[in-house]
């Protein structure tokens, strides 16, 4: 690839087109560069050079990738439909309907109105990501195009510098990673990195400036050691190239674990490619025979390739100088594949070949369109590119040995909906390498993961899964469950929090203008009616955090300046055993989150359309509003009847949460108090914790607080028992 100073003309495209060997449609593309130039004629760059050379840099870099005719036109044109008059129309009627499409699927979205830059961005991705689920070449041309500008960062304005090397380091560089293209990833890696953080980009670049010679050095020596030895034993001499780890690269090994660069062991790195699988293992054993490898620095990525279909085998040795150094050893065909990912299809076979193949490869695509199907959180995508495109993969097995890659940090409910959705639906537990885990832990490479699920049909997900999923594609399949299976649930709950963050900012909008106050956003979520946008919000596909400072804006423009809410009337209705305010006949509902007995210390809360919510005042709702002052004026005293403490009948409910030494003896040991005393258990479940031990959650319904006392004093009591307490959910 070249660099910044490299100045790009037609001339130059039409020398390097000659230079290979390989049919080009060179009228064509001198065609488009022609027209090209002429929509352009008005406009310069930043630099102050002609904008022309802009689209001819991307030609450029797309002809050193290898792409075809189309793709050099398309490249050519990227920019005519956005800046400038040209339609699509007329580049379809030039230049046919595949240029067209690839000039579509580059255009950005600046024309069309939407509320902030995050969510133009996140729209701009996702039309690109669509554009490449049907011809990958979208992307490529987008990579070159983004390689290009990084390349000329330095004449924009510092915001804007720092804007474009972010979004380049969030988005382009893993899905450059993801497509395989090593050239543009680390070449944009290194770009972005100098104008995030110049000061350890100069630290870094100074320090192998410093040292080059030796370095260099090194490397040479290095290779001849290795060509000697394999002319010795017979083999023929294999072709060697060597490198010095990337500044970005050195700065994500060493500098972010607070490591010296002498500390990173593959900061030098040997390339041994050979002719064929076979040779590639007797090459490792070659080298293993000639340096001292280093214990757990050994991955085959032949046996189990990268998601982005890259394969070689990597040890890490130490040379006779004591410095260590990486090997990296794969075929022609792997080379290829490493160095140029998904366009050396176009570079090296001519066009693709092997369309089954390729299918594959591209199913992530798909993967991250179907999973924003289901949010209408345009800027979700944005948060997710990076997650789910991560450059550190982990590679878990299912019981029957399927690899299934996900990236760092994924957890058991990633794994489970990896594998289908029906298998993280149904999920109950899961066993890693024999053992129970936790379904937050996170996966390691390399582990055996079983999925337990439950037999039950309409057995469903859990919303705090949504807390622990940590790709998207989880937590998408998750609320698609929800927002099918639950949709009266999901209006009632979308309906409460919509309530419940109006009347938090003192928005008050009569019901009959409700739809139309709220019909931009209801166009914008595609929601056709009020339970539509409800539902949406409560299975969360709608985040009421990113629209309501544009709701607040809009009401006050329509409404005036929102005016404190005073506390709404009580309303009068049937007592259960409370009172408040010395009246008993309020309409009351006991908070699930603390499950308040009678004899607790209580306090209520006003709630719309809803009566009083009764919560423990040790309860964290109640202390987080108290501590930051939200709706103080809605929570009242609330007390106990003198019947309810004096009811004998279990009808409160209570979570004891248990941790023994075992779990089967002590659930029969439990059932048998519980029995004893006539306390109906609701619910009970078991889990094995890692130190071995057991932790149990009884769920029972209970008189009082001196029945519940007394129920723990017994378990507390039991052999096996290690504690036993109240707790709230």
């Amino acid at each position: 690839m070249n660099n910044a100073d490299t100045v790009y003309t037609i001339d130059t495209v039409i020398e390097k087109i000659m230079e290979e060997n390989k049919k080009y449609d060179l009228s064509k593309i001198v065609s488009a560069y022609e027209f090209a130039a002429k929509a352009h004629s008005n406009q310069v760059r930043s630099s102050g050079e002609p904008y022309i050379t802009h689209p001819v840099a991307v030609s450029y870099i797309l002809l050193e990738l290898g792409m075809d005719t189309d793709t050099i036109c398309a490249g050519m044109l990227h920019d005519v439909v956005e800046d400038t008059d040209i339609t699509l129309d007329e580049i379809k009627k030039r230049y046919g309907q595949d240029v067209a499409m690839l000039v579509d699927g580059v255009t950005k979205l600046g024309k069309i109105p939407l509320f902030t830059k995050e969510e133009q961005q996140a729209e701009n991705v996702r039309k690109i990501l669509l554009a490449m689920s049907q011809d990958i070449r979208v992307i490529i041309i987008k990579l070159a195009d983004r390689l290009h500008n990084m390349r000329t960062l330095q004449f924009r304005p510092a915001y804007k510098q720092r804007a474009t090397a972010l979004e380049t380091m969030n988005i382009y560089a893993p899905i450059a990673h993801r497509l395989g293209i090593r050239t543009i990833q680390d070449e944009i890696e290194d770009l972005s990195f100098r104008y995030l953080d110049p000061f350890a980009y100069s630290e870094i670049e100074q320090a192998l400036k410093m040292r080059a010679d030796e370095r260099q050095a090194f490397i040479l020596n290095i290779e001849k050691q290795i060509a000697a030895r394999f002319v010795e034993l017979g083999n023929p001499e294999p072709i060697l190239s060597g490198r010095v780890k990337s500044v970005y690269g050195i700065y994500r090994k060493a500098f972010v674990n607070g490591k010296s660069m002498d500390e990173i062991y593959d900061i030098y790195a040997v390339r041994i490619i050979v002719d064929s699988v076979v040779n590639c293992y007797n090459a490792l054993g070659i080298i293993h025979d000639m340096y001292n490898p280093i214990p757990n620095r050994f991955k085959d990525y032949i046996a189990t390739p990268k998601a982005n279909m890259y394969q070689s085998l990597h040890t890490t040795v130490i040379g006779s100088e004591g410095t260590p150094f990486e090997v990296q050893i794969r075929t022609v065909d792997m080379n290829y594949t490493a160095e140029y990912g998904i366009a050396a299809h176009w570079k090296y076979k001519e066009g693709i070949k092997g369309k089954d193949k390729l299918e594959n490869r591209l199913a992530w695509i798909r993967k991250i369109i179907e999973a924003q199907q289901e949010s209408d959180d345009a800027e979700e995508i944005v948060r997710t590119i990076k997650s789910d495109l991560s450059p550190e993969d982990t590679f878990a097995f299912t019981p029957k040995g399927d690899i299934i890659t996900l990236p760092a940090g994924a957890t058991i409910i990633d794994f489970a909906y990896a594998i289908h959705s029906e298998v993280g639906n149904k999920m109950k537990g899961a066993k890693v390498d024999g053992k129970l885990v936790s379904l937050d832990y996170k996966l390691q490479t390399g582990e055996i993961v079983e999925i337990l699920t439950h037999s039950d049909p309409n057995h469903g997900p859990n919303r705090a899964w949504l807390d622990i999923a940590q790709t998207n594609e989880a937590r998408s399949k998750i609320r698609s469950w929800f927002k099918k299976e639950r949709r009266e649930e999901n209006i009632v709950t979308g309906r409460e929090k919509l309530e419940y963050e109006f009347s938090r900012n003192n928005i008050r909008v009569p019901e009959e203008e409700l739809s139309d106050f709220l019909a931009d956003d209801l166009k914008r979520h595609n929601c056709a009616t009020l339970d539509d946008f409800y539902a949406a919000i409560g299975y969360g596909g709608i985040q009421l955090s990113k629209i309501m400072q544009r709701l607040k804006d809009l009401y006050v423009k329509r409404y005036g300046p929102a005016k404190a809410v005073p506390a709404p009337m009580l309303p009068m209705r049937s007592n259960t055993g409370l009172i408040v305010g010395g009246q008993s006949n309020i309409e009351i509902k006991l908070s699930k989150c603390c499950d308040p007995l009678p004899g607790e210390d209580i306090i209520g809360f006003i709630t719309k359309g809803h009566g009083i919510s009764v919560h423990r005042r040790d309860c964290r709702k109640y202390i987080e509003a108290m501590e930051t002052g939200t709706d103080k004026d809605r929570w009242v005293d609330v007390v106990w009847a003198e019947d309810a403490k004096k009811n004998d009948t279990p009808i409160f409910k209570a979570n004891i949460d248990i941790v023994s030494h075992g779990s089967l003896t002590i659930i029969a040991d439990i059932a048998s108090i519980t029995a004893e005393m006539r306390i109906p258990v609701t619910n009970i479940t078991s889990r094995v914790l890692k130190n071995g031990n057991s932790n149990i959650i009884l769920t029972c319904s209970i008189a009082g607080t001196e029945q519940l006392r007394l129920l723990i004093s017994k378990i507390q009591k039991l052999p096996d028992v290690i504690s036993a307490d109240r707790s709230m959910k």
